[in-house]
């Protein structure tokens, strides 16, 4: 009778262990489903930064990926094969291609249907102009971590090819931009004992003190070197650029704020950089300066007017008026609900498309309920055509529409700096789906 019972009882764990296996693959299988149904539903299925494409030839479905990659619902498993369900959420830091144990997984920049500007980069974040490489948000990577990685990175290269020999009047090294791919690089630079300038046209934060109030920018730890590891989570912009003054006050580091680099050549074996402010030589130059180069314009007459802003630092010093904001990005959103929150305001969105679709999830649940609200009205399947001193003239589902307005803020992306960089003469590749 004993015998028997243990029989059963191994044979029911036997059974059981399989088909509980089978059940919990099953369920990650339809979540992974539901993500990646969700983003192509919302357009969010073009990623926007280097991101992996997963041979399903050679995927042996491992999950080895899936758990490598720190962000929640970015890879999934559907049908046993690892899939990139949440593709806009990806930053590309290249943990799941190394935890593939069969080789599956291949970074790329762009798609079949989205290209990508992307100068072209060595391994060791050199351009092909020898001597001046590229970190950050400029050669693809996005994300503050990706960027303070590349930073340090490039400069650890750097180092490594330099001729450290000091010469009267020229630097090791000038690292153009104050974002945090210019900061980790500033700081790696110190630890290198490497002469060096950082210079930025604004000020320390770089691309940082262009995003609105009370932004969220961080969301993981990052290490600075000497400085060491940043721990908090769910960073706000305020408090980034905080941790950015301590780090330069207790580095000692200092930038030359207000410096706008207008052109950079190769002269006597070094890089002379000229500027608003006069000449810099150095014997390297890392760019750090982001992809925007410029806003993007709306190309309609009136644009040129004092009421036309490209970037919102400030939404407490706008109220009681009536705001248009265009664009339909996380940018424009973010805008959007800010000035919303402020005394007095009426506030619109115009996007060209019918519904809002690439933004984050948490974004897109604030701004509906605001529009139930009514503290914000969006135009959908709009364009603005004049930009007038006391109202906006638009087409909105192909009608004529004027609405009365006091200030225009535009959020339509930004154009990489191609001329500044054809200067230069760093070459530009438009990538599609390609290393």
């Amino acid at each position: 009778m004993i015998e028997t019972l243990i029989y059963v009882a191994v044979a029911m764990i036997a059974v059981g262990i399989p088909v509980v296996y089978i059940w919990s693959e099953h369920r990650k299988s339809a979540h992974a489903t539901r993500v990646l149904q969700k983003s192509v539903e919302r357009g969010m299925d073009e990623p926007v930064s280097l991101h992996p494409v997963i041979d399903p030839n050679i995927c042996i479905g491992s999950g080895a990926c899936v758990n490598a990659c720190p962000e929640k619902d970015v890879l999934g498993l559907i049908g046993n094969r690892s899939r990139l369900i949440n593709p806009t959420h990806c930053v590309g830091h290249g943990m799941c291609q190394a935890a593939c144990p069969v080789n599956a997984i291949t970074l790329v920049f762009g798609t079949e249907n989205r290209g990508v500007d992307i100068p072209f980069l060595k391994g060791n974040f050199e351009t092909n102009v020898p001597g001046i490489f590229i970190a950050g948000e400029l050669g693809g990577m996005g994300f503050i971590r990706n960027a303070v990685a590349q930073g340090r990175q490039a400069v650890e290269n750097i180092a490594r090819s330099i001729e450290k020999r000091k010469i009267e009047g020229v630097a090791d090294l000038a690292i153009v931009g104050a974002g945090p791919a210019g900061i980790s690089g500033s700081l790696q630079a110190l630890q290198e004992g490497l002469v060096c300038i950082t210079l930025d046209q604004e000020d320390l934060g770089g691309t940082v003190l262009t995003y609105p109030r009370r932004k969220l920018v961080m969301t993981h730890p990052v290490v600075l070197p000497i400085y060491g590891e940043i721990k908090s989570r769910d960073i706000l912009k305020e408090q980034l650029l905080k941790i950015f003054q301590d780090v330069f006050s207790q580095t000692g580091l200092t930038i030359q704020s207000g410096v706008k680099v207008e052109e950079i050549v190769r002269e006597d074996g070094q890089f002379k950089l000229t500027t608003n402010r006069g000449e810099y030589r150095a014997q390297r130059v890392l760019l750090a300066i982001g992809r925007r180069g410029s806003p993007r314009k709306l190309g309609v007459p009136g644009e040129k007017s004092g009421k036309v802003s490209y970037r919102l630092l400030d939404p407490e010093r706008f109220q009681n008026m009536r705001i248009l904001v265009v664009g339909g990005g996380d940018s424009a959103v973010e805008a959007a609900l800010a000035l919303a929150e402020q005394p007095g305001n009426t506030v619109h969105l115009s996007y060209r498309n019918p519904s809002l679709y690439r933004i984050k999830e948490g974004n897109l649940l604030r701004f509906e309920q605001a529009a139930s609200q009514g503290s914000v009205t969006p135009f959908f399947n709009s364009s603005v055509v004049e930009i007038l001193p006391d109202k906006v003239l638009m087409l909105l589902d192909g009608k004529e529409h004027a609405l009365a307005n006091d200030y225009v803020f535009v959020f339509i992306g930004g154009e990489l700096p191609s001329q500044f960089l054809q200067k230069v003469g760093i070459e530009v590749d438009r990538k599609f789906g390609q290393k």
